[in-house]
């Protein structure tokens, strides 16, 4: 940018540009949480949707040492495995006419936030320090979106790393949002509604005899609940179609049923819970996934298979802005170079986002097509058309920019003509 970017007038005096930026990017304060606010602003006239989807998930970035802040060995999406890297969770919002990251913070394992010492040196903000399971910072995120009130939308889609969690469900019940959320193939259910007998008197005073039952419990002949693994052997599945994909139809065998919570039944944890839904994808590699969802009871299969989809987006955001954007090049150590990082890049997207929408809008139908339609326009050949469009202009003097530089007025008129 420094090599290709005229400085404004009032940088001229900047002798290292080059230092200047990163300086920007790095140490500069300004508070990227406002930035994303007015950059929510600037998206949601075109993408807010009544019916829009929060898709939480979290992408990781492999690091080399143990200085880069939040950095540990754990799980990294992008490796596939357990690495040596840092970890954001990521909120991506998606209606009808596309979809954007709509927020984002940086998990901070424990070995961290034990630490005072290595958040001073990072520079972690106070409010930021206390441990976080990656489940808070979501529901953090998804209030911070919410409050600004730009982005309407009532269903929340995450995989099972978010959805696994008991007290990551109940957030967002808390709030009275739906939700589609990945669920491990140990996570169990009732089949049946369970009925339970109600807790006895309080307890005893010590020494007349031990305490009383203070909790409900499976009522006598109740079957127990099974795992969601060892009921879909018994599910017959159906084929959904979601969506029409570059390559034909995108489809998978579902079942879509409805369930009893079973977490911590043994101590009637889940005593009086309401039933939800269970979808099971089978796709064709046989990889079978498991969601849990308190969807309303009408919804039906095809419903639930599409909206389940709406983390696709995601994925190939991720990997736009990684592969086109840089997202995963930031080579600082601090809490807040890492997030200004993210949100310039978060900003480039959202403006190659703007542009492909335009682009679709205006463009007029291509022979052939059906009316309305436009050709394809990806975010790399956006990126090409900026580089061209940025690219300095050739020096009239140099003759290796300028091949006609050394030649006679004349026969440059010439050559032109």
């Amino acid at each position: 940018m420094v090599g290709r970017l005229p400085l404004p007038a009032e940088l001229l005096a900047i002798r290292d540009p080059e230092q200047a930026l990163q300086q920007f990017v790095n140490q500069s304060p300004w508070d990227e949480l406002r930035v994303l606010y007015r950059f929510r602003a600037v998206m949601a006239p075109t993408f807010a949707d009544p019916e829009g989807i929060f898709v939480i998930d979290d992408t990781g970035f492999p690091k080399q040492g143990e200085h880069s802040v939040g950095v540990r060995h754990q799980y990294c999406g992008q490796l596939g495995k357990q690495a040596n890297c840092q970890v954001a969770v990521t909120l991506h919002y998606v209606g009808a006419e596309g979809h954007f990251p709509a927020a984002l913070r940086l998990f901070l394992p424990k070995s961290w936030t034990s630490s005072p010492q290595r958040l001073d040196e990072a520079g972690v903000p106070e409010p930021y320090r206390a441990a976080r399971t990656k489940g808070e910072i979501a529901l953090d995120l998804i209030d911070q979106v919410r409050r600004q009130g730009l982005l309407p939308g009532r269903l929340v889609v995450t995989d099972c790393g978010y959805g696994a969690s008991g007290p990551f469900r109940e957030g967002l019940e808390q709030r009275g949002l739906s939700y589609i959320v990945g669920v491990s193939p140990e996570t169990v259910g009732f089949t049946a509604e369970p009925v339970w007998e109600s807790p006895g008197p309080p307890a005893r005073p010590a020494g007349t005899g031990g305490p009383s039952r203070r909790r409900p419990r499976l009522a006598e002949g109740q079957p127990r609940p099974v795992s969601v693994k060892s009921l879909a052997k018994s599910l017959p599945r159906e084929e959904v179609t979601w969506r029409e994909g570059t390559k034909g139809k995108l489809s998978a065998k579902f079942a879509w049923v409805r369930v009893w919570p079973g977490r911590g039944w043994a101590e009637g944890a889940c005593a009086g819970a309401k039933a939800i839904w269970l979808l099971i994808e089978e796709p064709s590699d046989g990889q079978i996934q498991y969601a849990l969802s308190n969807l309303p009871p009408g919804t039906t299969r095809s419903e639930a298979a599409r909206l389940w989809k709406s983390r696709w987006p995601v994925e190939q955001g991720y990997q736009q802005m990684k592969g086109e954007l840089g997202l995963n090049h930031f080579e600082g150590r601090s809490w807040r170079g890492f997030h200004h990082h993210a949100c310039l890049v978060m900003l480039a997207y959202g403006f190659l986002t703007l542009e492909k929408h335009r682009e679709r809008k205006e463009a007029p139908a291509s022979p052939g097509s059906k009316r309305g339609t436009a050709p394809r326009i990806t975010l790399p050949a956006i990126r090409r058309a900026l580089q061209r469009l940025l690219r300095p202009p050739a020096r009239p003097d140099c003759a290796y920019c300028n091949p006609l530089a050394q030649v006679s007025h004349e026969v440059q008129h010439h050559l032109t003509e």
